[in-house]
């Protein structure tokens, strides 16, 4: 059981989709002061592997989004009913559930997939040979 459980336990019982809180009242609910990298963003991130806490928030069927740092508040929003559907079936299957239902990816998100191939044995991180940089496109053979 990870040292956050009462974070879980309180977004558990709430009714409401969004809860605003601040960093003390989130103290007040652990019971003992939140780790200095709270002022980081990064840590309030909703990445399960971020840090212990952010798995509690995610398991209880809450994201953290408005996240200010500088004032310490942020909002929690509900995404779903709690990840281990209401009962407790364990952190096993907590962890699988976790990972069965990824966040959906935007229609963009590898939109160029398949149409663009790469020869065989070209280095992308080659410099270019073939011109010398300041010829070719654009270079002063061009400008004339």
């Amino acid at each position: 059981m990870s040292k956050y459980y009462r974070l879980k336990d309180f977004l558990s019982e709430q009714d409401q989709d969004r809860i605003p809180m601040t960093f003390a009242e989130i103290e007040k609910v652990l019971e003992f002061e939140l780790p200095a990298s709270k002022q980081y963003p990064a840590w309030w991130s909703n990445n399960p592997s971020n840090n212990p806490m952010t798995r509690e928030w995610l398991d209880a069927g809450y994201e953290t989004e408005s996240v200010n740092t500088a004032s310490g508040k942020l909002v929690f929003r509900r995404v779903k009913r709690g990840r281990d559907g209401g009962g407790s079936r364990g952190a096993s299957a907590s962890a699988a559930s976790r990972q069965s239902s990824p966040r959906p990816r935007h229609p963009g998100f590898g939109f160029m997939k398949g149409m663009i191939t790469i020869e065989k044995g070209f280095d992308v991180t080659k410099p270019f040979d073939d011109q010398p940089w300041d010829q070719g496109y654009l270079g002063e053979v061009d400008r004339k």
